[in-house]
């Protein structure tokens, strides 16, 4: 009784599937047939959108292209503008980097002097303390 009631589900199972299997196909079929459907009005309102716009493109394009041409021209001067800015600053620096390098070399030049006066005034009292110490008390 146990594998009589096992093969009589399994059976029903079986069916069952077969039926699930049966519907799915079905189910595909008619998706295709959607999808198809689907695909024919969207190209017709591609279509039919494509000449809307180029109808008003033509109406449209000129004020927009009057608008560009006047912006265009606007921006071609701020450009120059900003190029003009840009070798005044170049040249800023490059007179900054000139006036520091000059300032660099004099207190090069500066500390150098001042070396060697200090070497003198070293040498000069050596020769003082030297002469000092020759004399008689």
């Amino acid at each position: 009784p146990a594998r009589r009631r096992r093969r009589v589900v399994l059976a029903q199972e079986n069916t069952q599937i077969r039926d699930l299997q049966q519907e799915n196909r079905e189910l595909w079929v008619s998706l295709e047939e959607h999808q198809d459907a689907l695909e024919l009005i969207m190209s017709k309102y591609r279509k039919q959108m494509l000449q809307l716009l180029e109808g008003r493109k033509r109406e449209d394009a000129e004020p927009v292209l009057k608008v560009h041409q006047a912006n265009s021209g606007e921006i071609e001067s701020q450009i120059d503008r900003i190029c003009e800015m840009g070798e005044v600053m170049k040249k800023a620096v490059q007179m900054d980097d000139e006036q520091f390098f000059k300032v660099q070399e004099k207190l090069a030049q500066l500390e150098l002097e001042n070396k060697e006066l200090r070497e003198l005034l070293s040498i000069s009292k050596e020769s003082f303390e030297v002469g000092r110490e020759d004399l008689p008390d």
